[in-house]
């Protein structure tokens, strides 16, 4: 059972974007991905909304979010959404096993 949290990072004049890249570049996304119990962590632009991007965030289990909270990289993260006066609106997913009726739905 993994836990997925979306995450819409809105800003102006591009700082969305600007975040998202000061993330990946400073390595901080490449540490979030080595943590234990990261499954995925990805960021996307919107085609509708410009100034958001998508990050969806998943991991193993709630301990494992717990855990990543508490690490250094929250503070990077924190300092950045403030540096780039992002505002944030947040979904939580719980997946479960697919449901064989949706099967026949699911292009593999």
């Amino acid at each position: 059972m993994a836990i997925t949290i979306n995450l819409r990072y809105t800003g102006a004049n591009g700082s969305a974007i600007a975040f998202a890249n000061e993330m990946m570049k400073s390595g901080t996304v490449a540490k979030i991905r080595a943590e234990d119990g990261n499954l995925r962590y990805e960021y996307y632009q919107s085609l509708d909304f410009l100034e958001t991007v998508l990050l969806i965030d998943c991991w193993k289990d709630q301990a494992s979010i717990d855990a990543q909270h508490t690490s250094p990289m929250m503070q990077t993260i924190s300092e950045l959404r403030e540096k780039y006066d992002l505002h944030m609106a947040v979904e939580r997913y719980v997946s479960t096993e697919t449901i064989e009726s949706d099967d026949r739905f699911i292009r593999r």
